[in-house]
């Protein structure tokens, strides 16, 4: 059954909880990525946590990456993991998936989740991917590096990695939870900064292992995926887990591992030893696609340093048509409500209206605006760019002076597998699994580093 499971690209790992006493709350925080402008929120959950154990020690918040200290940060983080360990503030709890359950207050139906490990051999990033496991957007390889150094030496590995099902009969993890009052309670309290609550349940039994194997080997059948997807292309090499959140996460993790098997290469009994180490796994949570508790939202633009007028002018010659509308938030509903065409709403200082493109080139609203954008930008160097969630926010910052928004339209989350296996990999930031609050947080962990 086990090797049932490898050859679908996971495993089942070893899961590492905080010891019996140790306060849930503290210990949870949200994922590295989040907040990234926002010091005052890692300042809020700094106090709060104060001097408990919490894997805010465990991980570097994105928000500090710049700071001339990234060095003594990342042998923090180090230091703490091997002293958790040491101390028994942080215990294995044998080997399992962990079935979550996550409510926030924006979605009406709970987000399902299952822990487990995948294969980083079944992985790529880099583009033409054919792999069981792939990316939904490009990976930027500058972003790499320093990611590549927390990881690099570090014993233990907290996920933030939410990879994508496409089951919408509903067979893999919603089964489980149908049956979660038959499984081991692993967790259940109140996240912090008003983000909601979790629970969670071990699934340790061989019968539920061999129905996870059954869903995910059906989902997989190569026959069926033709008849589903490739009907007008001919693209037959399966895809069955799309990454959601945490593309540089994974990316980094797969960057490691590449290390790893090229200092082993030349070894005796290499092909032993890396059949065996812990890197070669990575802990992800999967998603079912058509969860009801999913929420995909589009990523809006704020241009900055721009001359707006002179970029819808640019827009204009090459074919889209701008209209002005005297009120942000009725352009806003006109593209919430559009269909065929390629409609989006901006914001500036004292203007405000739409954007369409009636013959797009691209199946994907974002990759005929991100192109434009990126084009403009190659001659005009000076303005920045930044990616915003909600309207109110889009409103707020692009009426400031200099400053332009971009206001996108909703996407199918239904049809993401479709557009990965067809047309490749999106435009960066296309889409986000719900509001900052609701993404993952830490709380378990695994071993990365073999045990001496």
């Amino acid at each position: 059954m086990r090797e049932r499971l490898r050859d679908l690209g996971i495993s089942v790992p070893e899961i590492y909880l905080p010891r019996e006493g140790i306060d849930y709350r503290k210990w949870a925080v949200i994922a590295c990525d989040q907040y990234s402008s926002e010091r005052e929120y890692w300042e809020d959950v700094a106090r709060e946590v104060n001097d408990a154990p919490s894997t805010l020690r465990l991980i570097f918040p994105e928000c500090f990456l710049e700071d001339s200290d990234i060095d003594q940060r990342i042998l923090a983080v180090h230091r703490t993991m091997h002293e958790y360990l040491e101390q028994g503030l942080i215990t294995s709890r044998g080997e399992a998936f962990v079935l979550v359950e996550r409510t926030t207050c924006l979605q009406e139906k709970p987000r399902l989740g299952l822990i487990v490990a995948i294969d980083l051999e079944q992985y790529q990033y880099s583009e033409d991917l054919k792999t069981l496991i792939r990316p939904t957007e490009a990976t930027i390889k500058e972003r790499l590096p320093p990611r590549m150094r927390i990881r690099r030496g570090a014993p233990l590995e907290l996920p933030h990695i939410m990879l994508l099902v496409d089951d919408p009969k509903k067979t893999l993890i919603e089964p489980l939870y149908e049956r979660r009052y038959y499984l081991e309670k692993a967790y259940d309290f109140d996240l912090m900064q008003n983000s909601g609550h979790i629970r969670g349940w071990f699934v340790r039994e061989d019968r539920e292992f061999d129905r996870i194997a059954q869903a995910l080997e059906n989902l997989s059948d190569p026959c069926t995926f033709r008849a589903r997807y490739s009907h007008d292309n001919g693209a037959d090499d399966v895809l069955l887990f799309a990454v959601g959140d945490g593309n540089h996460s994974l990316a980094t993790a797969k960057a490691i591992w590449e290390e790893i098997k090229n200092a082993y290469r030349d070894k005796p009994d290499a092909q032993r030893i890396l059949s065996e180490h812990p890197a070669r796994y990575a802990l992800v949570e999967l998603v079912n696609l058509h969860d009801e508790g999913l929420p995909f939202h589009p990523i809006h633009r704020v241009l900055f340093n721009i001359d707006a007028s002179d970029f819808l002018r640019m827009l204009s010659a090459v074919g889209a048509e701008i209209q002005y509308r005297s009120d942000a938030r009725q352009a806003f509903a006109e593209v919430d409500s559009e269909q065929g065409s390629h409609i989006f709403a901006f914001v500036t200082e004292n203007k405000s209206g739409t954007i369409r493109f009636d013959k797009p080139k691209t199946l994907l609203a974002v990759s005929t605006i991100q192109e434009y954008i990126d084009e403009y930008r190659k001659v005009h160097p000076g303005f920045g760019i930044d990616f915003i969630h909600g309207g109110t926010s889009i409103e707020t910052i692009g009426r400031k002076n200099g400053n332009m928004g971009i206001y996108l339209p909703p996407i199918k989350k239904e049809s993401l597998f479709s557009i990965v296996i067809h047309e490749g990999l999106m435009p960066r930031k296309t889409f986000s699994l719900g509001e900052a609050s609701e993404k993952r947080f830490y709380i378990e962990s695994r071993i990365i580093s073999p045990q001496q």
